[in-house]
């Protein structure tokens, strides 16, 4: 099964399978779980979240996808515009993963702001003393 990246503005109603759908303006991607089960997957894109990279065989979707809270509990990368599967994850491995993520998207955000500040109180202090 090949999956084909398809750049909307809007996520379409229903989704074809075998297509990711990727919304640039809104960040985000969507697609029908791997497993055919008919599900639509959400994936928010961002520093933070999933990224989407379109390459000449297909687009990679990373992280993988775990659909952790559907019956099929299916788990999955998208790579190169090709399923690669992925081993199955007991609850207490979904929730170590859950807090991975938290504890990074923590670290991301508190890195902008440390970075944001210093970037502030240097233009402050460049304007102070007529820096350049």
């Amino acid at each position: 099964m090949r999956i084909e990246l398809r750049r909307v503005e809007f996520m379409p109603k229903e989704l074809e399978p075998n297509v990711l759908y990727v919304s640039e303006k809104y960040r985000t991607a969507a697609h029908l779980c791997a497993c055919g089960c008919g599900n639509k997957i959400r994936t928010p894109l961002g520093p933070t979240a999933w990224s989407v990279v379109a390459g000449r065989r297909g687009p990679s979707l990373w992280p993988s996808v775990g659909s952790w809270q559907r019956p099929c509990r299916s788990h999955y990368v998208i790579r190169d515009g090709e399923i690669h599967w992925a081993g199955q994850w007991n609850d207490a491995e979904v929730q170590q993963g859950r807090l991975r993520e938290h504890t990074a998207r923590e670290a991301y955000f508190a890195a902008r702001a440390r970075s944001s500040y210093a970037r502030r109180l240097w233009a402050w202090l460049k304007a102070l003393f007529g820096g350049r």
